[in-house]
């Protein structure tokens, strides 16, 4: 096993750690757009649909921190989109830009991403692809090569963003 794949392992122990201490109450979504105190966590559930069921957020809160879990290029039915790398670069990042959005933020505001794609030599196909959604600046970034990821797909991409404070009620 390669060092870059136990660090995605890691990671995604990390991020199954933090859903097992998701409250009980996790299921029903925090009202977004209210303002988390910084040490505040907001756990925001998957929308309903064929990927809702997933045992992990769609995004985590804290304090004006947003982190996104992992996405794939999955249409609306939770089916990876066809047509390669690009087209799943293409609907990854207009998921991610609908789950940002959804969640009081936006490109503009993404700090860092981590991709991860099964073949590395993929990787200038993906970025002619991720480079056009960031019109402000490039967050820091990450990428390496994973044996496999989720539902075959070849990219998965996770994001961090800044989320702009707004006064509480």
């Amino acid at each position: 096993m390669k060092t870059c794949t136990s660090a995605f392992l890691c990671a995604c122990a990390a991020f199954a750690l933090c859903a097992a201490f998701t409250p009980a109450d996790a299921a029903t979504d925090t009202a977004v757009g209210t303002s988390a105190a910084p040490g505040d966590v907001e756990f925001h559930a998957r929308p309903a649909g064929p990927l809702g069921n997933l045992p992990f957020s769609e995004a985590v809160r804290v304090g004006n921190m947003l982190y996104l879990s992992g996405e794939l290029g999955v249409d609306a039915s939770g089916k990876l989109v066809a047509g390669g790398v690009k087209a799943e670069t293409k609907q990854m990042m207009d998921n991610i830009g609908r789950i940002l959005a959804r969640h009081g933020s936006s490109f503009d505001h993404v700090v860092q991403c981590t991709v991860a794609l099964v073949d590395i030599k993929e990787w200038p196909a993906f970025n002619d692809i991720y480079r056009t959604y960031f019109k402000k600046h490039f967050p820091a970034r990450m990428a390496f090569a994973a044996a496999g990821l989720a539902l075959d797909a070849r990219i998965e991409l996770q994001c961090n963003a800044v989320v702009e404070r707004q006064e509480r009620d």
